[in-house]
């Protein structure tokens, strides 16, 4: 079974505009293609899709991007760029967890956490925040993650102890990988004004309906469906299970617009009916 991760972030115009703010302070991004809706790029090594969504969703620390950083001259450097027009959640500073570390988020409201020296297969991976209804199901979610993927596993659980500022057992920090890509999860009892929403989700690209159903209907369990190849699962995180041929189509002229009205009908994608509407 074929299949990869990405990242969609839902913009309200300004997808462009921040796929090249990201290649100006970071450096490492490679952008794969583009068009009026949608810039597709590669940030580390890591496949990204900025949408330009509308104004229906903002994005928010429920999910934030770990960024592992080698030498304190660029943690302090991309600290500052970031920062710009941006907001401190935490200040760059010594934590117990880290010799540096600071959550930021930058001008267009995306977060990061940036720490030195902070250990996983892939310089940047995203992290989930469990809170509200669903704090205390970090440990329940990575499980049901790990179960859907081939390539999955747990590489680290640490959970709060008692006396320690937060619910004993929750997950105080956790780390796990999906078709070897690295993931975070955490609780937080804390009181926040934010939850999972659609401006962060997560694009498994796959080839066939086998896969697409496959997906679909476990995500879906517990959850629920939304359009266009769209989905919430029972965690309340925001999937698109999208078939590759898409691509191909949406990247043509001739047939951009015939599968642009196919797939708006469509909730669950039904590849022969998207073959059949562009030809």
């Amino acid at each position: 079974m074929t299949n990869s991760i990405g990242t969609c972030l839902w913009f309200d115009g300004k997808a462009k505009e921040a796929a090249y703010y990201y290649k100006e302070v970071f450096g490492d991004v490679e952008i794969v293609s583009e068009n009026p809706m949608a810039v597709v790029y590669n940030l580390f090594g890591r496949r990204f899709m900025n949408l330009n969504g509308g104004p229906g969703y903002i994005i928010n620390p429920s999910i934030s991007f770990f960024i592992n950083i080698e030498t304190e001259l660029d943690i302090n450097s991309l600290w500052e760029k970031l920062i710009v027009d941006g907001k401190i959640l935490m200040p760059l500073n010594t934590y117990p967890w880290s010799e540096k570390y600071g959550w930021c988020a930058d001008k267009y409201g995306v977060n990061f956490q940036l720490m030195l020296g902070h250990k996983s297969r892939t310089k940047i991976m995203p992290n989930m925040l469990f809170t509200g209804n669903q704090n205390g199901n970090a440990k329940q979610a990575i499980n049901f993650y790990t179960h859907l993927f081939k390539d999955s596993k747990t590489i680290q659980i640490d959970t709060y102890q008692k006396g320690e500022p937060d619910k004993e057992g929750n997950i105080k920090y956790a780390q796990f990988e999906l078709n070897d890509l690295s993931f975070g999860a955490m609780d937080s009892s804390a009181p926040h004004e934010f939850s999972f929403n659609e401006a962060v989700s997560f694009i498994i690209t796959v080839d066939t309906q086998e896969e697409i159903d496959y997906y679909w209907n476990y995500l879906v369990e517990k959850g629920a469906p939304g359009r266009c190849g769209w989905l919430k699962d029972q965690f309340g995180i925001s999937w698109q299970v999208v078939p590759s041929c898409l691509g191909k189509f949406m990247t043509n002229p001739a047939t951009a617009p015939k599968a642009t009205y196919a797939f708006l009908q469509m909730s669950k994608f039904i590849i022969a009916d998207l073959e059949k509407a562009v030809v």
